[in-house]
């Protein structure tokens, strides 16, 4: 068995490397992906190993890159787009919703869309504006688009092959905090045997709370568990890992043991994923509930300077202050 340890950007860029290997019909595309390897070098080697006809630097005109990449998945291709910041999907926001959605529906199935388009998303890292945002709940609100988000190494590389594999158009939300962050990575496991793409993932068995979270937040929890445990609480910890379809199996069977619920994300809570968790978690499980359902978010405005960040960021004490609110009731 090959099990290396990887940061989860190696893990990304090794994923990338194995799905062109395995499908001639995949391509990269985006700003400086090529021979700069992308901004947070996801891409590094692979133009010069694959050449530049598969991995393709593009102009800076994110709206043409998905737009090209509709075209070539019509095709038959499975063109892979990186957006090289949060902050810069939303010129291409139209493309997405209005032809990669609902291309498949709109031809009554006979296309496919068969396409990633990859984000690193979220905060930590101190950039400028436009570069650090939180825009999930744009994508799972929108019919016809899959939304996934990876937490660790093990599924950063497994996923973004799955995500690439699949016939569906996925956006794929990757935690740019964590791409430093190392674990281990087993690369010779099937794909076939893999954990599926659209199902949740109990990371932290727990008998007293569920927190629920997904991306850059699982760290957070697992770390709020780990305190938690020191005061003699067991907080089970869910990776959602899939945001639309969400898969909330586990969620349910959690809470209806835990009897409490405690839902982290780092985007605004207005409107955010957290209310559509509470609403689904407050109908399955209202008779096993002992305190409603909280949630841990960003804040309800422009995200901030980098300076202020940490402010605005669910951390380990917020995190632990709903834990402690739900033993309130």
């Amino acid at each position: 068995m090959a099990t290396e340890t990887l940061t989860l950007g190696k893990a990304l860029n090794t994923g990338l490397r194995r799905a062109l290997e395995t499908d001639p019909k995949v391509i990269i595309m985006g700003e400086d992906v090529g021979k700069l390897g992308g901004v947070f070098r996801i891409t590094d080697g692979l133009q010069k190993d694959f050449g530049d006809q598969r991995v393709i630097d593009t102009p800076l005109a994110e709206s043409g890159i998905i737009g090209t990449a509709v075209g070539l998945a019509i095709r038959g291709y499975r063109p892979v787009c990186e957006i090289q910041f949060d902050g810069f999907v939303y010129p291409a926001y139209d493309q997405i919703v209005s032809q990669v959605a609902k291309m498949h529906y709109r031809s009554g199935g006979r296309l496919s869309i068969p396409m990633v388009i990859r984000i690193p998303f979220g905060g930590g890292i101190g950039a400028v504006e436009h570069h650090s945002e939180s825009p999930e709940a744009y994508f799972a609100h929108t019919a016809g688009l899959k939304v996934v988000t990876c937490s660790n190494p093990q599924d950063a590389y497994v996923m973004i092959q799955q995500a690439i594999a699949s016939d569906d158009p996925i956006v794929f939300l990757e935690p740019k905090r964590r791409y430093w962050e190392k674990g281990q990575v087993d690369l010779d496991a099937p794909l076939s045997d893999a954990y599926p793409l659209h199902a949740a993932r109990v990371v932290r068995p727990g008998t007293d709370v569920t927190l629920l979270a997904y991306g850059p937040m699982v760290r957070t929890c697992l770390e709020a568990a780990t305190a938690a445990a020191e005061d003699g609480r067991e907080l089970e910890v869910i990776d959602l890992r899939t945001l639309s379809p969400l898969d909330l199996a586990a969620a349910y069977e959690s809470v209806k043991r835990t009897g409490r619920a405690v839902v982290v994300h780092e985007a605004p809570s207005n409107i955010g994923l957290g209310a559509e968790l509470a609403a689904r978690i407050t109908e399955e499980c209202f008779y096993s509930l002992e305190s409603p359902v909280l949630r841990v978010t960003g804040f309800d405005t422009p995200y901030p300077a980098a300076r202020v960040e940490e402010e605005y960021l669910p951390d380990l004490d917020r995190v632990l202050d709903a834990v402690d609110r739900t033993f309130g009731w």
